[in-house]
């Protein structure tokens, strides 16, 4: 994969697209990207992975009026991480420049974003294969989080103070950050400053909690009815069980219970609706503590009207 890279093109910016899963992100993103000649970065953790198409909102290749980067990069069980995707946005935000195309970050991983697009440095075991990790993960294992906690102390004390010895995957990233000759304090801080690398303008999209809600009921049904189903039998089929039981894999891993008949139909789709809901919580709480995002209540709203908004809040000309 090609480095991260800085370059800002001379009066060149970003906009981005920020909020909850089923907000609809994608549909204004893409409208704006029509209407102001751009393209779509897409800033989705799951997206990032072949065959996951209709659990992810993936839109089609079909129902596509702009080109999409950073979709469909590796397969389910390949790992991937924010350091990798950090290299891919940028190599496409920078080209999309390079070519006088406004780059339309859209998404809703709010680490994804903040890679992409601000002054994060990740630590160099951040890529597929990471030996470090798996040598602090088994003295985890081993020794238990108490000594992986009291191996950081000696290593980075500051880091030490900040973390809880419980939290262990923490513990190791501040590990793999020490070997990398990166501070943990000092990559935490910068979380905090929020610098951006390039001119970026932030629209977030928010809608009333019950209306919300629903709209995330809806698409798990449309999801359902659209053969979620079937695209995780293949999965299965393929062999890419592991893969899609991840934690963060909302959607695949509550049916596979269903296949292999331990799990009912209903209930499953009951767990991804709950899963579902308590995810865009954790995404609102997010975006809602950077102060450079403008939201946008899109509650009751056509998508011409929060063309609209959008355009009028990140200064966009007029089309």
């Amino acid at each position: 994969m090609n480095p991260p890279s800085s370059h800002i093109e001379s009066n060149a910016f970003v906009v981005a697209v920020v909020g909850p899963t089923a907000v609809g992100k994608t549909a204004l993103a893409e409208e704006l990207a029509v209407r102001h000649g751009g393209e779509i970065i897409s800033a989705d953790s799951m997206q990032v992975y072949r065959l996951l198409d209709i659990g992810t909102a993936k839109p089609a290749l079909y129902e596509r009026r702009v080109p999409y980067h950073c979709i469909d990069l590796i397969d389910p069980d390949e790992p991937f991480s924010a350091a990798l995707y950090q290299g891919v946005a940028r190599t496409a935000i920078n080209e999309c420049h390079s070519r006088g195309v406004l780059p339309v970050i859209c998404g809703g991983t709010g680490l994804y974003v903040r890679a992409a697009l601000d002054a994060l440095t990740f630590p160099k075991g951040e890529q597929r294969a990471n030996p470090v990790r798996e040598r602090y993960e088994m003295i985890a294992r081993d020794e238990g989080p108490l000594a992986l906690h009291a191996l950081l102390a000696s290593h980075d004390p500051v880091a030490a103070e900040l973390i809880h010895p419980n939290n262990v995957r923490r513990v190791i990233r501040a590990l793999e950050m020490a070997e990398s000759g990166i501070q943990y304090s000092v990559h935490h801080a910068g979380l905090a400053r929020r610098l951006g690398v390039y001119e970026t303008r932030f629209a977030g999209l928010t809608m009333e909690r019950e209306a919300l809600y629903a709209r995330i009921h809806e698409r798990v049904d449309a999801m359902l009815e659209a053969g979620l189903l079937a695209e995780v039998e293949a999965l299965l089929r393929a062999g890419f069980r592991e893969a899609i039981t991840a934690a963060q894999a909302i959607g695949y891993k509550e049916l596979v219970g269903v296949i292999d008949g331990t799990t009912s139909l209903a209930d499953a789709v009951d767990m991804i609706k709950r899963a579902s809901t308590r995810y865009a919580k954790r995404q609102l709480t997010w975006f809602r503590a950077d102060p450079r995002v403008t939201w946008l209540d899109v509650t009751n709203t056509t998508l011409s009207e929060q063309v609209k908004a959008a355009e009028d809040a990140l200064h966009l000309p007029a089309t």
